[in-house]
């Protein structure tokens, strides 16, 4: 998996866990996949994944770890990254822009970048084949870039792990579940909420004014390869000046969410949120008991977690030097299931997102009942 913000790899569990607790469950869908981590495990754990995000580079994995089975494409794959890791670089877009414009890899990556995306672009394989490809490329990319995990700068010194050589791996890909094969979209959220009807519909919407796609542009550009015009120290895709989702607006976040859900074709919906985000707990909880005919069943579990990575580190001026101190190192992050009336849940689903989602030195979990 590549480095991102906002990953659920400590929640994880958890989430498994509350779906599991669930009953009748077979099919989800994954609206804001990311790098596909949830839909991952869910497939990993038989249910059909239908997984969606509107940024291409996301597309591209949930095309990889839901949609392409490993009975599939398994032995295609192998061969190919053996055949691509053989070429030698050849410096173009990819170099110029990330490794002379800027400084996210060395050069000797680069160019081996540019020299195995133009022969996979020349290869015109099926989709999912090429999806695997193409995150195979990606991953291998992330193992030797020098950030802290986003593209919204480059570290001033090179990263240790930047002087490596790229080198390919075939993604560790799953055999398909038994409810069913997945699928994956590259749509707005708003346009894919009603793509299928399923059991459970999982959202984890952005919660703040950082656009994903401005933090990933490097893996946009490195996925699209239409080989933009950039601006910036990042050089960034210039179309991260207008090409924003509605739910990184403060002012538009609660009208496309109220919109989105009265769109979905789910019995279940499971949301992702912390209290960093632009509604407070109990603004989300009202507006979730309104699905159902306003009859909804809202529980909510919350769990204290760690801050991404640049809280961490600090505040630094351009001379990297540490100019301010961050507020706090920690928040909350709830994870809120909606049911209709009739549905007995409790204790089990509590009891699951506290046993799953509590990693090493965390504190334990509270389920409260958020519903009327």
């Amino acid at each position: 998996m590549i480095k991102y913000l906002g990953s659920k790899r400590v929640l994880l569990p958890g989430i498994l866990g509350a779906i599991r607790s669930l009953p009748g469950v077979r099919s989800v869908l994954d609206l804001f996949a990311g790098t596909s981590r949830v839909g991952m495990a869910l497939k990993a754990a038989d249910y059909q994944v239908i997984a969606n995000d509107h940024n291409a580079y996301a597309a591209v994995l949930a095309r990889c770890y839901v949609a392409a089975d490993r009975e599939d494409w398994l032995e295609d794959a192998t061969c190919l990254v053996r055949e691509l890791n053989a070429l030698p670089g050849s410096a173009g877009y990819f170099t110029d822009t990330f490794c002379v414009c800027s400084r996210f890899f060395q050069p000797k990556n680069g160019e081996r970048v540019d020299a195995i995306r133009e022969a996979i672009a020349a290869k015109g394989l099926e989709p999912e084949l090429e999806a695997v490809l193409l995150v195979s490329l990606m991953e291998a990319a992330d193992r030797v870039d020098s950030t802290t995990g986003v593209q919204m700068a480059y570290l001033k010194e090179w990263a240790p792990r930047a002087f490596n050589d790229l080198e390919l791996r075939v993604p560790d890909l799953l055999s398909r579940a038994r409810s069913g094969k997945g699928a994956a979209f590259c749509l707005d959220a708003s346009e894919a909420a009603g793509i299928a009807e399923v059991d459970v519909a999982y959202l984890d919407p952005p919660y703040n004014q950082h656009s994903y796609l401005g933090n990933y542009h490097v893996w946009e550009s490195l996925v699209r390869w239409d080989k933009p015009v950039t601006y910036g120290v990042a050089c960034k895709r210039v179309d991260c000046r207008e090409r924003r989702s509605v739910f990184n607006s403060r002012r538009d976040f609660a009208a496309a969410l109220r919109a989105l859900l009265a769109r979905l074709r789910a019995r279940t919906v499971v949301v992702s949120f912390n209290n960093e985000g632009y509604m407070e707990r109990s603004e989300m909880e009202a507006m979730l008991r309104q699905l159902h005919g306003g009859a909804a069943l809202v529980v909510t579990l919350e769990q204290d977690y760690r801050r991404y990575v640049g809280a961490q580190i600090g505040i630094h001026n351009p001379r990297g030097e540490r100019v301010g101190k961050v507020s706090h190192l920690r928040n909350k992050e709830y994870l809120y299931v909606v049911t209709p009336p009739g549905l007995d849940l409790g204790a089990p689903l509590a009891s699951g997102w506290g046993e799953g989602a509590r990693g090493p030195g965390e504190a334990p979990l509270s389920g409260q009942e958020g519903g009327a």
